[in-house]
């Protein structure tokens, strides 16, 4: 089997809804999405990265931290659809695009490696999502993912899913934003509209359940959240400085 070509792309963009400017917001003197691509160059299984942003502003800030960029529209409905524009503007073919979401200061390297590893070995999936068990109901913010017996995503929801009617659920699976996708499926999915649910729910990858796609899941082990509101920036900010992966960067 001749190597596998994978690229990660990190779509940011300036004016994020519930934490504006979020992405050049700084924790230790780094902006947010550049500990994202620091880390995502620490994976093993990626050939290259580039963030792909709207705004000169983050362009300029990012180089300064010898980040590869990629200039897209301002007129993105989603991370996914800026990063298939990015791709676009790259010219080159590779086997798996990883989006990789700006917002995971404390993404996991390891994490990264092990959802190519898990696509290679599951080609037939046309995306693949991995989970993170939590205790978080309750929280619009955090996408709870259900699957088949077969680990394939059936739905995700902003909602308590599933319902707890008869039998209480100690742990939800958590969407983790790193999402590997085959070239055609990304394609596909953002060259479609929006569809019904995904207007409903404001998940993206709904849209892709809705087209036909296949997600597969697997499970991970760790702890990694996105910065949606200022308690998320709080918290990234006080676990920071202790992780071990920043150690290997901050200098």
């Amino acid at each position: 089997m001749k190597n596998m070509k994978v690229i990660g792309l990190i779509p940011t963009r300036l004016n994020s809804s519930r934490l504006p400017q979020k992405a050049l917001m700084s924790i230790n003197n780094i902006p947010l999405v550049v500990h994202t691509y620091k880390r995502a160059k620490l994976s093993t299984k990626l050939d290259d990265v580039y963030i792909c942003c709207d705004d000169i502003k983050i362009q300029n800030a990012v180089k300064k931290f010898g980040a590869k960029v990629i200039m897209t529209s301002k007129h993105h409905q989603n991370g996914t659809e800026r990063i298939f524009e990015a791709y676009k503007k790259l010219n080159r073919n590779y086997d798996f695009i990883v989006d990789i979401q700006g917002d995971e200061p404390l993404v996991s390297p390891y994490h990264i490696d092990q959802v190519v590893s898990f696509h290679i070995k599951n080609k037939n999936a046309d995306i693949i999502l991995p989970t993170l068990k939590a205790d978080s109901k309750n929280n619009t913010n955090i996408i709870k993912v259900l699957k088949n017996t077969s680990s394939f995503v059936m739905y995700l929801s902003r909602g308590n899913a599933p319902f707890e009617y008869k039998k209480i659920v100690p742990k939800i699976d958590k969407h983790l934003s790193i999402i590997s996708f085959l070239p055609n499926a990304l394609e596909k999915f953002a060259k479609h509209k929006k569809t019904p649910l995904e207007k409903i729910e404001d998940i993206e990858l709904l849209r892709a359940l809705e087209i036909g796609l296949s997600i597969k899941s697997l499970e991970l082990k760790g702890d990694s959240f996105s910065v949606d509101v200022m308690k998320d920036f709080e918290k990234a900010t006080k676990k920071m400085p202790n992780d071990k992966y920043f150690k290997l960067y901050k200098s």
